[in-house]
């Protein structure tokens, strides 16, 4: 019995990045032997399991087979016969196909290391055609470490693309994988990706399509580095990748791969808002109407998100500066400064145009109207 540590930990230290989990590889053993010294077994397809104290994962070495189209079309094989340079060969990429033994030293039979330095994303075999996440997995990878993908590589995915094998994918591996590439500091990357091997005209078409019309890739590039440089979070950049398409089309490319309610409903208001980037001052008719259709005064978080949107939007160079972050601010807090339990009080027959002229004068008082 022999113990790799493998994949991605392998290829982030050689990177010199912070690992975070690490994985490992079991040679010649089996779910027996196994249970026997204390791992407890996890996983239906197969064989997996946690180490005793440190809880990490421990793989059986094994091949795969496939058996039907789509990522879900495999057989396993795990045994004591199987070697590591089987269990590598079913990887994806040459940078995720290496082990370290346990001593610390490197096994690396197909040059990830040589590709890591290149600054190159390979496949390791034929086999890749085998699962179309693989196609997803690339395009995230470019947008985690900027790489380019090889040139047979990217032909092969293409391959897989006109062969059908992207229909396959269901909407929340799609959904997996297309988040955590946009969460990446160079989303672009990603859609640049899916884009050339032909990926994105089947997962998301509508986003596709709008790529035909002049500047469209360029401004969502831009607008996806800037969210990316700021930190902003997930349904900010959701947004942002929709936010060139009729709302209809986004509502249905969010609905197609099941996104969240908060990251849908970020992009509505945000498409609805679309002129917000634009504004250089807000007079108090026009920031109370935002501040209500944005539900503000509810859920002013959303707010914050719907600035960052139109911050983006705008590639405004200072975050702290942008003129409709500081105007809403000061919009939201004068409205909310209204005692909403008094004016019930004095005009308990109209108590919602009563509360609106009263945060309506508040906002004015701290904002004055000087039109757009």
């Amino acid at each position: 019995m022999k113990v790799y540590q493998v994949g991605g930990s392998v290829r982030d230290e050689l990177l010199g990045l912070p690992v975070q989990d690490r994985d490992w590889v079991v040679v010649g053993s089996d779910p027996q032997e196994m249970a026997r010294l204390g791992y407890r077994p996890v996983g239906a397809d197969f064989p997996v399991f946690l180490h005793p104290q440190t809880h990490e994962e421990y793989a059986l070495a094994r091949t795969e087979r496939k058996t039907a189209p789509g990522y879900k079309g495999f057989a396993f094989h795990a045994a004591p016969d199987v070697t590591l340079e089987q269990d590598l060969a079913r990887r994806d990429l040459t940078i995720n196909a290496m082990a370290r033994d346990e001593r610390g030293n490197l096994v690396d039979p197909h040059g990830g290391e040589a590709d890591l330095r290149a600054g190159l994303l390979r496949h390791v075999s034929p086999a890749f055609a085998e699962d179309p996440v693989r196609i997803l997995r690339v395009a995230r990878f470019a947008a985690r470490f900027g790489f380019a993908v090889a040139p047979e590589t990217m032909a092969l995915m293409n391959r897989m693309v006109q062969a059908g094998e992207a229909d396959a994918l269901v909407p929340e591996r799609v959904w997996q994988e297309v988040s955590r590439g946009l969460m990446e500091k160079s989303p672009s990357r990603m859609l640049a990706v899916l884009r050339e091997c032909g990926a994105l005209a089947r997962v998301l078409p509508e986003l596709d399509r709008s790529f035909s019309r002049p500047g469209v890739p360029e401004r969502l590039a831009a607008r996806l580095e800037h969210a990316a440089e700021r930190g902003y979070g997930l349904a900010v950049r959701f947004a942002l990748l929709v936010l060139d398409l009729p709302a209809h089309e986004a509502e249905a490319l969010a609905a197609r791969v099941n996104a969240p309610n908060e990251c849908r409903s970020l992009a509505a208001v945000a498409i609805g808002e679309r002129d917000l980037a634009e504004e250089r001052t807000l007079d108090a008719q026009t920031a109370l109407a935002l501040l209500e259709r944005a539900d503000a005064f509810r859920r002013p978080e959303r707010l914050a998100r719907l600035v960052e949107v139109a911050e983006c939007d705008a590639l405004a160079p200072d975050a702290a500066s942008f003129a409709p972050r500081r105007a809403l601010a000061r919009a939201l807090e004068a409205a909310r400064n209204v005692d909403a339990a008094a004016i019930a009080r004095e005009f308990p027959a109209d108590i919602p145009g009563a509360l609106r002229r009263a945060r309506l004068a508040a906002i004015a008082s701290e904002q004055p109207a000087t039109g757009h």
